[in-house]
């Protein structure tokens, strides 16, 4: 069973940073993508960033210069460094990978952080 847990959220005045972290773990071939999204209230969820297994990102507009994506493969964690917060960067924050299985492609979802920023 994948389990994908996520560690760093909390509040943070604007023009701070929090790091978030997730880990995977449980039984699968190997990881296509890891990355974040993140939901704020009365909106819907959003890709913030993601890393392919070759090392390729992609960032939202919204946090280009501000967020780094980044992982440890050995450790089968990501990290999103958030830099130069800001009060609408508030929102639960999910960990989300694509897992090879032995029957296939799977999507899981971390339970999510919450990420406050206050102005």
């Amino acid at each position: 069973q994948v389990q994908l847990v996520e560690t760093g959220g909390g509040l943070v005045q604007a023009g701070g940073s929090l790091r978030l972290s997730c880990a995977a773990s449980g039984s699968f071939f190997s990881i296509t993508l890891m990355g974040w999204y993140r939901q704020a209230p009365g909106k819907q969820r959003e890709l913030v960033s993601i890393i392919l297994s070759g090392g390729r990102t992609t960032y939202a507009d919204s946090v280009k210069g501000r967020f780094t994506i980044s992982r440890d493969q050995a450790l089968n964690t990501v990290y999103l460094q958030m830099n130069s917060l800001k009060p609408e960067d508030t929102a639960v924050y999910y960990c989300n990978s694509v897992m090879q299985l032995n029957n296939g492609p799977r999507n899981y979802w971390g339970q999510g952080t919450q990420v406050t920023v206050s102005s």
